[in-house]
């Protein structure tokens, strides 16, 4: 347990410290609430079954954080260590691989949940956030969600040689997912060819679940994205321990 909180405080501070890592995590999304919020308001709409732009963003700019810790931090993070060696001198210490692996998922899921409580805050603040589901169901989407993309982010890792590479191909899968699957844009804005191209980005499957479970949806309604949520877990999971190489 010692050397599980080291390496956790290791690796948060880690993180702080790596300035594009902890903007796009904590900054990025309060900016896209703060522009489209003071463009939109947060009036009631039809076309969002009554609730406002901020009311429905902020579970979509939850996913994003979701996709952006999971494709780029932790995909590049362990991909520079094993090029630069860390993990194999690691390796030869009497820290345990898992004990290392453990660390950056914690430290990894507490930044993602700290983005998501910095716009649940903002939202209350400045804008009225309005919440008609349940705290506990929100919170199993959001661990499902999250886990779902680390477990993304742990397969690229495994397979990319470098750092740099693990960048080009995070950012690569990250910025159009973004756009399409309702992250960044409401999904009710966009035509119906792109909804149909959303339909086979995993990141649509957690906006869908998260927007859902906020407004008070039921999980009956959003088995197709549990399901595939919890299929890229366990793939995830199976594929990563047969090709993550530690040097």
């Amino acid at each position: 347990m010692k050397s599980l909180l080291k390496m956790t405080w290791m690796e948060a501070k880690l993180f702080l410290r790596e300035p594009i890592g902890a903007f796009f995590t904590l900054v990025f999304p309060l900016m896209m609430l703060f522009l489209f919020g003071s463009i939109y308001g947060n009036k009631p709409e039809a076309m969002f079954g009554g609730h406002g732009t901020v009311d429905i963003s902020v579970p979509a700019y939850t996913a994003m954080i979701i996709a952006t810790t999971g494709l780029m931090s932790i995909t590049i993070t362990m991909a520079a260590y094993r090029e630069k060696g860390v993990l194999r001198r690691l390796g030869t210490t009497p820290v345990s691989p898992l004990i290392i692996l453990a660390a950056q998922v914690i430290v990894v899921f507490a930044m993602t949940s700290l983005g998501m409580l910095l716009l649940i805050l903002a939202g209350k603040l400045v804008y009225h956030l309005r919440f008609d589901g349940n705290a506990l169901s929100v919170l199993a989407g959001f661990i499902l969600g999250s886990l779902s993309f680390f477990g993304l982010g742990f397969v690229l890792a495994g397979i990319l040689p470098t750092a740099r590479t693990a960048q080009v191909v995070g950012m690569a899968l990250l910025y159009p997912m973004l756009f399409l699957s309702g992250a960044g844009i409401p999904r009710e804005l966009l035509p119906e060819g792109i909804k149909k191209v959303a339909a086979f980005l995993p990141l649509t499957y957690v906006v869908n679940l998260l927007r859902g479970l906020w407004v008070g949806e039921a999980w009956s309604k959003h088995w197709l994205d549990v399901g595939v949520l919890a299929g890229m877990l366990i793939l995830g999971v199976i594929i990563s321990v047969k090709t993550f190489r530690w040097e």
